[in-house]
């Protein structure tokens, strides 16, 4: 049936912009964790990263509310936005915990943990980059999965030996929730490739 009304399709570049972000982000937090010397200044613009990716995801829901015709359900617009935001929020939220406890020396499987995160966000970006023609999205989607059960096996491993070696009751519950927060991420990571999951198998 002929389209009399052309459905919106910027949305593919706002989302395009968002995971581009959110990548960025990753990649700070990761050279924060692996040198957190004179790290204040990285965590700032750690924030104003995520609070870029705030105002584009803002920019998604205008949008939304704008359009008539969108290039796929309403509802998996507003959630795929609000997940990859998520995802940051937690990436920044990594970050902070090192400003608030004064974690001078955050442990080597807190860097792996954000390296994780990085290539969820990357296979992110390419899930996105390939929605708009619907080619090949789902195996990114599985490796982004993928990653996220790996970041449970190094977050685990790495609670367990905190537990076993750290004598300092405050440091442990410090560095507890460090990891917590970055296994959060991946979490968040996972929810966001359902979404694209979710879009993908409704337009085949």
């Amino acid at each position: 049936m002929l389209r009399l009304i052309p459905r919106e399709t910027k949305f593919f570049d706002l989302f395009n912009q968002v995971s581009s972000n959110l990548t960025e982000g990753a990649r700070l937090l990761k050279n924060i964790l692996e040198d957190p010397r004179e790290n204040a200044a990285r965590v700032q613009q750690l924030q104003e990263i995520e609070h870029r990716g705030d105002d584009m995801t803002h920019a998604i829901i205008t949008k939304l509310n704008q359009t008539f015709i969108t290039p796929f359900d309403r509802e998996d617009i507003h959630r795929l936005a609000s997940s990859l935001d998520d995802v940051l929020d937690f990436v920044n939220a990594a970050a902070v915990r090192l400003i608030l406890y004064k974690i001078a020396d955050p442990p080597p499987a807190a860097a792996e943990l954000a390296g994780l995160i990085i290539q969820q966000s990357e296979e992110l970006a390419v899930g996105v980059s390939l929605l708009e023609k619907n080619q090949m999205v789902l195996e990114h989607c599985v490796e982004v999965n993928r990653l996220e059960n790996e970041a449970d096996r190094v977050s685990r491993k790495a609670i367990a030996l905190l537990f076993d070696q750290e004598r300092d009751p405050i440091r442990l519950i410090k560095i507890k929730e460090l990891y917590e927060v970055l296994e959060n991420a991946t979490d968040k990571a996972e929810d966001a490739a359902n979404v694209l999951e979710a879009v993908t198998l409704k337009s085949a």
